[in-house]
């Protein structure tokens, strides 16, 4: 594989980069003490072609490959990894769906608008008693005369209460499992759709997440996404599709947290002398380092198997796994670097292990990615039951 970027892959990271330190930098700290969501950020987003890249210019987006798309992400992540949930959210979860799964007719409707940032959607899967046991969904699909009626609750949900559209999974026939389990486009303005916001998380504070309730809510067959039974098929390939952007926007918080960790190192003195004098010191930021390239070297990996159409389960499970947990080894050494200053917000290093933290979490949990580079590797699914 030839990683050296080409000319027009250089040009959107340094574009990308540019437009995070203008427009994303100088409000992330207020952003994140009040838990706002910015609206006004995701439609710039949009305006500059973040929330499309890898969807065609047919629909509204750039139609970029995989690895600028990888590099767009990675830059909003240096930034603020509130701001690259939204561009990951739209991207990899809502959009890439739709175009790969949807009607020319689904797709003329709603691609264009989620690509410019007009309208924003969310992916409707995790249940409050379902997260990485997808096939066992408690929402209910009823078929009536007029299309479908939807039921049920979704938790932890980005996006949700700012969404104009939900990508809602749900399950036709409990006793199918996986293979009665259905995707739906659903409006959010749809009577018996309603959102509630979550508060008190961890990191994460500025982006906008939700639980959804469905209480009868009346659809017709034109919002079901491919074909009842492709529900499951429909969620793995867009989970499949976001890890890859969240390894890349974990990559973009190491990176941030080198930058940050060399500045204070060489600015700050103790015993007369820079940071940066101590081995020690030296140690840590080499340690970032070299995780940072290694994520940064898998996530092309698996960026160019996208672009190459080839199979790339194994290889986005594993730049997702390292990319994440070193995600927060890098912002937890970049605290230590810092010192008592790493655990204030004058500094964005608190920040990045916060918001590192649930990226081993969502997208399928580091133990998730684990099991399948493991049943790849060996053949064998260790999560089945013994008999």
């Amino acid at each position: 594989m030839d990683f050296n970027l080409t000319d027009e892959q250089k040009l959107i990271a340094e574009t990308a980069r540019e437009f995070a330190d203008r427009e994303i930098v100088p409000r992330v700290r207020e952003n994140d003490r009040a838990e706002r969501f910015d609206r006004e950020l995701a439609r710039k987003l949009g305006e500059v072609g973040f929330l499309g890249a890898p969807v065609a210019e047919a629909y509204g987006g750039r139609g970029l490959d995989y690895l600028g798309y990888g590099l767009i992400v990675e830059a909003i992540g240096r930034a603020d990894s509130s701001a690259r949930t939204v561009v990951s959210v739209i991207t990899s979860l809502v959009s890439n769906p739709i175009e790969h799964w949807g009607t020319e007719e689904q797709k003329q409707r709603w691609l264009p608008g989620l690509t410019s940032g007009e309208i924003l959607g969310c992916f409707g899967l995790t249940e409050p008693d379902t997260g990485s046991d997808a096939a066992n969904l408690r929402t209910r699909a009823t078929k009536t005369d007029s299309g479908w009626s939807l039921s049920g609750q979704k938790m932890w949900i980005s996006l949700g209460n700012h969404a104009e559209l939900a990508l809602i999974f749900a399950q036709t026939d409990p006793e199918l499992k996986h293979k009665g389990l259905a995707a739906f486009l659903v409006p959010t303005d749809t009577p018996g759709f309603s959102a509630a916001e979550i508060h008190g998380k961890l990191g994460l504070r500025s982006s906008d997440t939700a639980e959804l309730s469905l209480d009868a809510v009346e659809v017709g067959d034109d919002a079901l996404l491919g074909q009842v039974g492709d529900g499951f098929k429909v969620a793995m390939t867009a989970l499949e599709a976001g890890r890859y952007s969240v390894a890349a926007g974990c990559v973009g918080i190491m990176e941030g947290c080198v930058e940050a960790s060399v500045n204070f190192a060489k600015e700050r003195k103790q015993f007369g002398v820079p940071l940066a004098r101590f081995q020690l010191v030296q140690q840590m930021i080499t340690e970032m380092i070299l995780k940072r390239d290694a994520a940064r070297m898998l996530v092309f990996r698996a960026g160019t198997l996208k672009d190459e159409g080839k199979p790339n389960t194994m290889e986005t499970s594993v730049a997702k796994l390292f990319a994440t947990e070193s995600a927060v080894e890098c912002a937890n050494l970049a605290i230590q670097v810092h010192g008592g200053s790493g655990y204030v917000d004058d500094y964005p290093v608190e920040r990045y292990l916060r918001d590192a933290r649930v990226t081993t979490l969502y997208e399928g949990t580091s133990q998730i990615q684990t099991l399948i580079i493991g049943r790849l590797a060996t053949g064998i699914n260790a999560m089945l039951p013994f008999d």
